[in-house]
């Protein structure tokens, strides 16, 4: 078998711009795979594009020799864009060597150790700023069935917060907290924003509302100091999407810099990189919680993982996306108690609508974190329908 042409597609999708692989084969099977890269899409299109003329010609289902071989002879070897297009790539071997097999993905992960996984929903909150706002979004989200809900309440802090800004954080974290329960975890998302001090003293601030975790409290330029907060920090702490290679995660790991760990696997070298990384976290006992509020492709690798990986927690999903996410993909996600099925089929159990994917040509979109936009803002027709078995709440 061999590697006849790779196409890529640039889809936007409003928060980002998906970007989709597909490698196609002179047998006839073809493999998908997605490193959408938040706001640098077009060197990543570029990448890939390098890429491809190493690979053309080349047997996919040699998938570990492959991504061994594009990461060795890359000079500039670690960082976002380079190892977003190794992932894609690694996702759609994988899903090519699946599908030649005629086997679930998961099957050559070693099998399936769950049928199901516990999911958290992201995105659930659009419109809000008050923490009246908040706690209504999230007793709706709770009345689907969703029993984990992860935001970020800071608004456009970075680095330090006033008292003014500080307070307003943690009361609309009291607020959700009132309004959901104690059986309901709690996720705080920090986004990488604060110094040392700050995410120290907002860690000590959240304690009484018990979260699940207090995520990227630090920038991610430095691991030491995400370990300082983890070391003073009352609650646990979880990071690592921006984790971009094995040899950064054994730092991560060998620095205590946090109880759950978030590969992305459409960032870090893919199906591969993330099993690798699972297998080293196992006796650490930091648990496995991806980052995964990307596309339907990441969607679905990241769901394979979670079938095969014991150490795997809780896996990320946006409750609300763009009306013609449906549109891009078969992708059928199944919502059961406030889990998510592990998908069967062959392969990812996924296939790519390239012309509809087409329909939604690359929009500019820029970071919002920083200019407290991020939550005052509704896609057009966001939903759930994705979901199936999540009914809709007025």
């Amino acid at each position: 078998m061999k590697i006849t042409d790779i196409k890529t597609f640039n889809v936007y999708t409003y928060r980002t711009n998906y970007v989709f692989v597909k490698i196609e084969t002179d047998e006839g099977i073809s493999g998908i795979g997605e490193g959408t890269l938040e706001y640098k899409e077009h060197a990543l299109l570029g990448a890939i594009e390098d890429l491809k003329r190493v690979l053309i010609g080349q047997d996919p289902r040699e998938v570990e020799r492959i991504c061994h071989e594009l990461y060795r002879d890359s000079y500039w070897r670690v960082g976002p864009v380079l190892q977003s297009a190794i992932s894609a790539l690694n996702i759609a071997m994988w899903d090519i060597k699946a599908k030649a097999l005629q086997v679930p993905l998961y099957e050559l992960l070693g099998g399936k150790v769950r049928d199901s996984v516990r999911m958290y929903a992201n995105v659930w909150f659009a419109g809000a700023k008050e923490p009246d706002e908040f706690a209504a979004a999230a007793k709706k989200a709770v009345a689907m069935g969703v029993t984990a809900l992860k935001w970020d309440p800071f608004g456009k802090a970075y680095l330090y917060m006033d008292n003014q800004e500080f307070f307003h954080a943690i009361e609309i974290v009291e607020a959700v907290r009132a309004a959901v329960g104690s059986s309901v975890d709690l996720l705080i998302e920090g986004h990488g924003r604060f110094d040392v001090a700050t995410g120290i003293r907002i860690a000590n601030a959240l304690k009484p509302f018990d979260p699940m975790f207090f995520e990227e409290p630090t920038p991610p330029d430095s691991l030491d100091a995400l370990a300082e907060v983890h070391r003073k920090s009352p609650v646990p702490i979880a990071a690592g999407e921006r984790i971009y290679s094995v040899t950064q995660f054994q730092q991560f790991l060998e620095k205590g810099c946090a109880d759950f760990v978030q590969p992305d696997v459409s960032h870090c070298g893919g199906i591969s990189a993330v099993k690798k990384m699972a297998a080293m976290a196992e006796p650490y006992y930091v648990a496995l919680a991806p980052h995964n509020p990307s596309g339907p492709v990441a969607n679905a690798a990241t769901l394979h993982l979670a079938a095969s990986t014991p150490g795997f927690r809780i896996l990320e999903i946006c409750l609300t996306d763009v009306n013609w996410r449906g549109e891009l993909t078969n992708e059928h996600v199944v919502f059961d108690h406030g889990k998510i099925r592990i998908p069967e089929g062959v392969g990812l159990g996924l296939a790519l609508n390239e012309e509809n994917c087409a329909k939604y040509p690359f929009q500019p979109v820029n970071l919002r974190h920083y200019k407290g936009t991020l939550t005052n803002v509704r896609p057009a027709g966001a939903s759930s329908y994705y979901f199936d078995g999540l009914p809709a709440v007025d």
